[in-house]
């Protein structure tokens, strides 16, 4: 498939960027490539191949979920930079816009 530099001068303008001619010819060779490289994985026979998430085959490992022993408040913010009552406190990171 070819994509015309006007192709990608309007998609450049969707995206709101600017580049000059060569830069669009560049671009419109490079995904003109991509696209005839797709059309032809799109004609392979791939009826007969299992869809995987991986190439490799991976297993995760599962334990089963049980209670341990809980941790206090106290024993949790031990070590905290920053406290209030049964609390962490942190920096404010939201400025208030009003």
């Amino acid at each position: 498939m070819k994509i015309s530099k006007e192709d990608v001068l309007n998609t450049a303008e969707l995206a709101r960027l600017e580049f000059d001619d060569e830069t669009l010819s560049k671009f419109a060779r490079q995904l003109g490539d991509i696209l005839v490289h797709i059309d032809e994985l799109a004609e392979l026979d791939t009826k007969d191949v299992e869809p995987t998430s991986h190439v490799l085959e991976l297993s995760i490992p599962f334990r089963k979920d049980e209670v341990n022993q809980l941790i206090t408040a106290e024993d949790a913010l031990r070590n905290a930079p920053g406290k209030e009552n049964d609390f962490f406190t942190v920096p404010k990171v939201i400025e208030d816009q009003s």
